[in-house]
């Protein structure tokens, strides 16, 4: 994984990188509001891979009017008797809007499917169409990207522990994260079924390494921005570590080599 950011200098130095690019993400909201643009992110990953941690670094200093952060609790008793995608649609960007979704639509995908949560007949459909929906997305100008927090194992219960003990996190705790070392094997089925399935042309998966914690903030933040156009972009602060950021090819194609 390379050096983390343990002592006070690498800490200055995160730090330092991390404001660079915050004010590179400024730039690029300036442009979707003024070019009423349309931007969904999804963060998708393992539990306690670090993705409420990311999407604060994402959106510290962005302006909260146009931008949205979505992170859907279990769905009412109503919302299991509409279309699948129903409740998320309405959370999708308006013009001028970034939204960012904490888990989606995949849900079912991963979660749903590995808990039992969903019959095989809703994961297969939502397998089936789940590229089609997100060509009609893209196609009435939403850009999307899609991203997979991936953790090793160990991390894995490392990171659960911490919970545990952390007084600041104890609302992070779930009787699904009970599960998730339980079904690690599981859930890595799952994850490589849904990148080989679901990584379209229009709407590609890209997988981070998130074992390091600043070096996913960091790298993640210049794979987005590298992906979208603004003015006065500086890119020469944009180069991703390709060890932390792995595109997944296109669809039916293996994706990176992950944890087992």
């Amino acid at each position: 994984m390379g050096k983390e950011f343990k002592d006070d200098h690498h800490e200055a130095d995160y730090e330092a990188q991390l404001r660079l690019l915050q004010i590179e993400l400024v730039k690029l909201q300036r442009q979707i509001i003024s070019g009423g643009l349309r931007l969904l992110v999804i963060l998708e990953g393992r539990d306690t891979a670090g993705k409420d941690g990311t999407i604060k670094r994402v959106t510290e200093h962005l302006s909260p009017r146009e931008t949205h952060v979505v992170a859907l609790g279990k769905p009412s008793s109503r919302e299991e008797g509409e279309w699948y995608f129903q409740r998320y649609v309405s959370e999708l960007p308006s013009a001028g809007e970034i939204a960012i979704f904490n888990r989606s639509w995949y849900n079912r995908a991963g979660v749903e499917k590995v808990m039992g949560f969903c019959t095989d007949d809703q994961y297969k459909q939502f397998m089936g169409s789940v590229n089609e929906f997100e060509a009609l997305l893209v196609n009435s100008g939403i850009q999307i990207l899609k991203y997979y927090l991936d953790i090793d194992k160990k991390e894995q219960a490392d990171r659960l522990e911490s919970r545990k003990t952390d007084p600041l996190k104890q609302w992070k705790i779930s009787p699904i994260d009970e599960q998730a070392q339980n079904k690690w094997e599981a859930y890595s089925i799952a994850r490589d079924l849904m990148l080989l399935k679901t990584s379209s042309e229009k709407a590609p998966w890209t997988v981070v390494n998130a074992n390091s914690k600043k070096r996913t903030h960091l790298n993640l933040i210049r794979d987005l921005l590298s992906r979208v156009s603004y003015p006065d972009k500086d890119e020469k602060i944009l180069r991703v570590d390709a060890e932390i950021v792995m595109p997944c090819p296109p669809l039916g194609k293996k994706p990176p080599k992950l944890a087992p």
